[in-house]
C-alpha cells in the first residue's frame, strides 16, 4: 500500500475549501477577526485536525478544551491567559497551546499559521 504526503496550500490544485468563520458576539472583543481555514486533514476519530489558518486583526475571548499546536507562516499575535500573562508571537514563531488556557487571542497584523488540533476523546467532551 502507497500513501501520498499531504502538501498543505490554500489554493490551486489539491487545496481545500475554504471555510470563513466570524467569532460569536460573546467571543468577539474587538476588531473583526473573521477567521480563514483550509482543513487538510482530519482522522483519529475525528479529534485531529490538520492545516492552515489565517485571521484578520481583532480580539476574541478564548478557551481551549482542545490541544493546538501552531507554527506562525506571517503576522502578529498577543494570546493573554486570563490572568494576565501574556505572549507575543510573530513569523516563524512555533507554540502549543494546552487545554484549559483561557484568556483572549489578539490578531495584531493578518495571522496565517500552520495548525494541529487534538480534540479530547469524545466520552471526555460529554
Amino acid at each position: 500500500m502507497s500513501v501520498d504526503l499531504i502538501i498543505m496550500k490554500t489554493s490551486g490544485e489539491g487545496a481545500p475549501k475554504v471555510e470563513v468563520a466570524k467569532p460569536t458576539p460573546e467571543k468577539l472583543v474587538s476588531g473583526n477577526a473573521v477567521t480563514q481555514t483550509w482543513n487538510h486533514f482530519t482522522g483519529e476519530d475525528d479529534r485531529l485536525y490538520c492545516g492552515i489558518w489565517e485571521s484578520a486583526k481583532g480580539i476574541v475571548n478564548v478557551d481551549y478544551t482542545e490541544w493546538e499546536f501552531c507554527h506562525f507562516i506571517q503576522g502578529e499575535a498577543i494570546l493573554t491567559r486570563e490572568d494576565g500573562k501574556s505572549w507575543t508571537l510573530g513569523k516563524g514563531d512555533a507554540f502549543i497551546i494546552p487545554a484549559g488556557f483561557k484568556g483572549t487571542w489578539e490578531t495584531v497584523r493578518k495571522v496565517k499559521k500552520h495548525y494541529v488540533i487534538l480534540l479530547p476523546p469524545k466520552d471526555v467532551e460529554e
